[in-house]
């Protein structure tokens, strides 16, 4: 129905999207590799920190890191 009141207003029917093309993947890295730098949102029990965490802060330390799927959910 809202495709008929568009097409006669004058708006062109929507194309289908086309899926996006895959990005290229780096191969995995070798266990006791140097991990590339990178930087993601950080966040504490209390909400999102402002500044994105990055790799480089922690340079000459042992990270660990631990993502939670469903860490802030109902599920």
């Amino acid at each position: 129905m809202l495709a008929a009141a568009l097409l006669a207003c004058g708006v062109p029917a929507a194309r289908a999207q086309q899926p996006a093309a895959p990005a290229p993947q780096a191969p995995p890295l070798e266990v006791g590799a140097v991990a590339p730098d990178f930087s993601m949102p950080g966040s504490t029990r209390y909400g999102l920190l402002r500044d994105p965490v990055r790799l480089s802060d922690f340079r000459g330390k042992t990270v660990i890191l631990a993502f939670y799927f469903r860490s802030r959910t109902r599920g």
